[in-house]
């Protein structure tokens, strides 16, 4: 790893020298740059570490600008800076032109010498612009709600904001009268709760102009869905990415799953909605029944709509096709870019020319980019490199992107000619310090059904295996279990399941792509669909015990950790591993399938992957279910699930769960955790009672790091 031409020193003294507003006091409020110079990672500098994100190009080509994240564990919160960086002599550092106690995110260009961004300066998230060096910061809205988003038009002329509104669940009840300080809410209808929240209020596109002075019209506010009670655009992962302008600024395209209540939670079918400005009527662009249409993108030109398309109404994790509809056309039709393309497209921008579309996808373990012509050729833009790219934007006719990998977070690249070059250095001499991160390797190994797995290894910090080979020397090893169930096992950073902080604590990890995971084909990704206990469970025993032979591993020392569908992989293994494992670790795993299925909030998820209900198809409500019949998918799906095989568990478990986890409820790990002890299996529970399916608070996260840490050392290395 390059040493980073920026010092510390000499960050401080560019902030001080570019930023014209007035700089806080530094005291224990701000939140920026970490001063920590560990030599090996820690749970604690990992978490400090700078997040960058939201890469954003100048209309005139010359700068960038992206946001980057820092946390400070002792305060327990984070604080969000922008940067720019001059393209043409980007040897030359980064300036930060805000260094504020409040956060500022969601950056971008209104012209190449004026901002626009979010502040929750005043309490707040209100609109607010700058000139490009930081200096006239001003607040231009004045809303009576938070605003999640914003979209200004071609033109700057017009804004479109995202705030939320109120969702009443048949609260308007004579039952509540005189009741004033009663905490009971009265529900009729699923999805009365989602991922992290109960739905007290959904987001909903505003149109708001903009005066000559550069403030915004707050009497002009149109709710451009009003009377609607959908949300848009749809959480937990909908953004501001919802939604697009035509280039002329006359229309609005939006992503929109126009459903509420139970069909809400069986149904993923959003499509896309063109809102004429002037006529305030709206078109379904793509009416029918399909999955979700996402990521709405114009030409320059206006006359391609490309945006990202599945097929099948209920399956969340299908291809996520690269489509266009030409908007020139009476009557445009779907066009599948991405036929000849066998995995899904990720994040994709038009190029300058209008001939072509660059893409991120999943490819055989690592997520690189690629181009596509409007013919769907497809081809890899960057060969031969083990990383993840995460954001790719067009500055001029100049590609830059967002990469990262197990051992380092987001630095923006330059594309060239099939190369990257980086150019910012955000934690370059943090990491720089930490010596040999450790060496990771990928191998292919045959399944049991004949399929090649690639599988990645991890090996400690500091690790040779010729010299431990010659010396005798073995390691502990961790198998890991991958979530989702159809989630990718790439060159992933994370601030939870950090690789980089396992090979430091002294442990090897394998990580194979076992069936179920994009990356290689839709076939190989949709195996798992009805059969979580099947192919994929042998995918991983075949990985474990390839790697247990090696001389190095030490076969007496396994673990098995995993979350989500990794958590589910861990109970189900505890019942079936033969003693190959010696600690278990399940965060937020699924552990009885039938209660599953009646407590998470997203039934299309449980319905889909379990081949339906546990009592038949035949008894829900008509209309609901879109699940294809698989013959003995509900069987395997109920039959093999983890609980069942509870009496054959004997090794000690760890169980991690948030009391606000509703995609899997906090009681599935309490049943694991609580039957394990009646077994008289040593188990620990860490719960958190503020945290969701993730964990979201810097000082949970380290609490999480320490026991996850101390949990493995006390059985695989004492």
């Amino acid at each position: 790893m390059k040493k980073s031409v920026v010092t510390l020193m000499a960050t401080t003294a560019l902030l001080t020298a570019c930023a014209p507003q007035k700089e806080p006091e530094q005291t224990a409020e701000y939140i920026g740059k970490t001063s920590m110079s560990p030599d090996h990672m820690t749970p604690e500098l990992l978490m400090e570490l700078g997040q960058i994100s939201n890469l954003q190009a100048s209309p005139d080509g010359k700068r960038l600008l992206y946001g980057v994240t820092y946390t400070s564990v002792a305060q327990n919160k984070s604080n969000s800076e922008i940067c720019t960086l001059n393209i043409n002599s980007w040897t030359s550092d980064p300036v930060t032109i805000t260094h504020t106690n409040t956060s500022e995110k969601a950056a971008v260009w209104l012209d190449s010498d004026n901002i626009a961004f979010i502040s929750n300066e005043g309490g707040k998230k209100q609109l607010w612009r700058m000139k490009a060096d930081g200096s006239e910061r001003t607040q231009i809205s004045h809303t009576d709600r938070d605003i999640e988003g914003f979209l200004f038009n071609p033109d700057r002329s017009r804004v479109l904001l995202v705030m939320t509104i109120p969702v009443k669940h048949q609260l308007d009840s004579t039952l509540f009268e005189g009741l004033d300080k009663a905490s009971g809410m009265l529900f009729d209808e699923l999805s009365y709760r989602h991922w992290d929240r109960f739905v007290t209020d959904i987001p909903h596109p505003y149109l708001a102009d903009v005066m000559a002075d550069g403030t915004l019209a707050d009497s002009t506010l149109t709710d451009i869905l009003e009377g609607e009670p959908y949300e848009c655009p749809m959480r937990p992962f909908g953004g501001i990415e919802s939604f697009a302008w035509s280039p002329d600024g006359k229309r609005i395209v939006y992503s929109c799953r126009k459903e509420t209540g139970t069909e809400y939670a069986f149904s993923t079918r959003s499509s896309l909605y063109l809102y004429d400005i002037a006529s305030r009527k709206t078109t379904d662009l793509h009416p029918g029944d399909h999955g979700y249409d996402t990521n709405p993108a114009f030409s320059s030109d206006g006359q391609w709509l490309a945006f990202l398309s599945m097929a099948r109404n209920g399956y969340e994790s299908d291809k996520n096709r690269l489509c266009l509809l030409d908007m020139t056309a009476n009557d445009p039709s779907l066009i599948d870019l991405t036929e000849k393309y066998d995995n899904s497209v990720d994040k994709f921008v038009w190029e300058p020319d209008n001939k072509g579309i660059t893409f991120i996808g999943y490819s055989y373990g690592i997520a690189p980019i690629f181009h596509i012509d409007l013919n769907g050729n497809v081809r890899q833009m960057i060969e031969g490199t083990p990383h993840d790219y995460a954001s790719i934007c067009y500055c001029g006719d100049r590609l830059f992107a967002l990469r990262h990998d197990w051992h380092s977070p987001n630095e923006v690249f330059a594309i060239n000619n099939g190369q990257a070059v980086q150019i910012t250095h955000e934690n370059e001499e943090l990491l720089t310090r930490l010596g040999d991160m450790g060496e990771i390797e990928s191998r292919r190994i045959k399944c049991t059904n004949g399929d090649e797995m690639l599988v990645w290894i991890a090996y400690p910090a500091n690790f040779n295996v010729k010299k431990a080979v010659a010396k005798g020397q073995k390691v502990p090893t961790l198998l890991y279990c991958q979530g989702g169930p159809e989630s990718a096992v790439s060159q992933f950073w994370s601030t939870r399941w950090n690789i980089a902080l396992m090979q430091a604590n002294g442990y090897a990890v394998v990580l194979p792509n076992r069936h179920g995971v994009p990356g290689f084909g839709q076939k190989f990704q949709e195996q798992i669909a009805g059969d979580f206990a099947g192919q994929c469970m042998k995918d991983y025993l075949t990985a474990i015990d390839a790697v247990a032979k090696e001389p190095w591993c030490d076969r007496d020392r396994l673990g098995a950790i995993g979350a989500s569908f990794g958590g589910y992989s861990i109970y189900w293994l505890a019942g079936h591993h033969e003693k190959r494992f010696k600690a278990f670790i399940a965060h937020c795993g699924i552990f009885n399938n039938e209660s599953m299925y009646g407590e998470t909030e997203e039934m299309w998820f449980a319905d889909w992957d379990y081949g339906g209900a546990y009592f038949g198809q035949d008894g829900l409500k008509p209309g609901l279910c879109h699940t294809p019949k698989r013959g003995k998918g509900i069987n395997a799906s109920y039959t093999d699930s983890p609980h069942k095989s509870i009496t054959k568990w004997d090794t000690p478990i760890l169980v991690i769960h948030g009391e606000k986890d509703y995609r899997v409820p906090v009681t599935q790990g309490m049943q694991a955790f609580n039957l394990a002890r009646m077994r008289g299996i040593p188990a620990r529970f860490l719960y958190f009672p503020d945290e969701c399916h993730w964990v979201n608070q810097p000082q949970n996260a380290v609490l999480w790091h320490r026991v996850f840490n101390d949990w493995l050392d006390t059985y695989l290395k004492k």
